[in-house]
């Protein structure tokens, strides 16, 4: 890794790399809403600039993350950082906004220790993984029969499944499945789920490694 801290550098640069896999396109501006000793401490540690370089593609050994701003201004990325109380959460927590032409998307996650991380909601769609496996997730339709159609084309393209959780949102009669697998997904697999007439959207995130 890179930085001096577990926790506040090479955490933080894979909340930002996931993150950053999650946006359907380019990202034109990025904000970071740093809670508890990601505030207080992140400057000091790297935080800043390991959430910047995750979000742009960097993993937490990539020793391009010390010149992170930079890169931004290169790439016309477009950048802030915000301290503020987030509730109950983990010390180490932050809620990174993305926009781009396609929109905007929001993902709230922690670096809990010794560089593993969680994310918890996206989109305000309370979720749970921890980026450690390839993931799949879907956001589609509340109704019978899904998650039996996802996984039978998982099955048919020969991959495991190593976790899958159901996250329900009744107020909108949808629901976020993630489903982590053995190993990465093939982009025909993932398209076939995005075929699906009821699923809305597919996002597949590799795994990142420390």
């Amino acid at each position: 890794m890179v930085g001096p801290s577990s926790s506040h550098t090479a955490g933080a640069a894979r909340l930002g790399f996931l993150a950053g896999k999650m946006a359907p396109g380019p990202i034109e501006e990025v904000n970071f809403r740093l809670h508890g000793s990601f505030a207080e401490t992140g400057s000091g540690h790297g935080t800043d600039k390991a959430l910047l370089a995750g979000v742009m593609g960097l993993k937490p050994a990539d020793e391009h993350i010390r010149e992170a701003f930079a890169l931004a201004r290169q790439r016309g990325l477009r950048y802030s950082f915000q301290a503020v109380d987030l509730g109950d959460m983990h010390p180490n927590s932050t809620e990174i906004t993305m926009s781009g032409t396609w929109g905007q998307m929001q993902v709230l996650g922690s670096s809990i220790g010794g560089g593993a991380v969680r994310i918890i909601k996206i989109d305000g769609q309370e979720v749970d993984f921890s980026g450690d496996y390839p993931t799949l997730i879907t956001l589609h339709e509340d109704r019978p029969g899904i998650v039996a159609a996802v996984t039978e084309i998982i099955a048919q393209k020969g991959y495991n499944v190593a976790t899958l959780k159901l996250f329900r949102q009744a107020r909108f009669n949808e629901a976020m499945m993630v489903l982590e697998t053995d190993e990465p997904i093939s982009a025909d697999a993932v398209q076939a789920i995005a075929d699906l007439s009821f699923v809305h959207k597919v996002m597949f995130l590799p795994a990142v490694e420390l």
